[in-house]
C-alpha cells in the first residue's frame, strides 16, 4: 500500500512539471512580471490548458490528503496485514484511487471535460469511503 502513495507522490511531481513547462513560457508570451503572480487568480488570463495543469496540481493535493491518511493508517494499524479479504480489497483500492487520480489529471490536462473529471473524482470519493469503512469494521473486530 505505501507503494501506492509513493506512485500518487511520483505522479504530483510529474504535474508539477507540467504545470511550470506549460506556465513559464505562457507568462513570458503574455509577459507576465512573476511578481505580479504573487496572488490567488492573478494568472487567470493565462490559457485554458496552462491554468489546468496548474488546477491539477492543485487537486491533487486535496483529497489525496485523505488517501495519504488511509494509506498511513491502514500500514501502521496493521490492517493491510490481516490475512484476509479485507486487506486484499485495501490494497487493490489504493491503487484504484492512484489510477482513478492519474485518469483525473489527464482528463483535465487534456481535453479537460467536467462530467467525466468529476465521475472519475466521484468514483474515487467512493474507494477512499469503501477503504474508511474497511477499516472501521476491522478496528470494531
Amino acid at each position: 500500500m505505501l507503494n501506492a502513495a509513493l506512485a500518487l507522490i511520483i505522479w504530483t511531481f510529474l504535474i508539477w512539471i507540467l504545470m511550470y513547462i506549460r506556465r513559464l513560457p505562457a507568462m513570458k508570451k503574455a509577459k507576465i512580471d512573476p511578481q505580479d503572480a504573487k496572488h490567488h487568480g492573478s494568472l487567470d488570463n493565462l490559457p485554458s490548458a496552462v491554468r489546468a495543469a496548474g488546477e491539477n496540481y492543485n487537486h491533487l493535493h486535496e483529497q489525496p490528503v485523505i488517501f495519504y491518511a488511509l494509506v498511513f493508517y491502514t500500514v501502521l494499524s496493521g490492517n493491510d496485514m490481516t490475512g484476509g479479504a479485507s486487506d486484499v480489497w485495501l490494497y487493490y483500492g489504493a491503487w484504484a484511487y492512484v489510477a482513478l487520480r492519474v485518469l483525473h489529471s489527464l482528463v483535465q490536462v487534456s481535453f479537460n471535460h467536467v462530467t467525466l473529471r468529476f465521475l472519475l473524482f466521484v468514483l474515487g470519493s467512493f474507494v477512499l469511503m469503501g477503504m474508511a469503512a474497511y477499516n472501521v469494521l476491522i478496528a470494531m473486530g
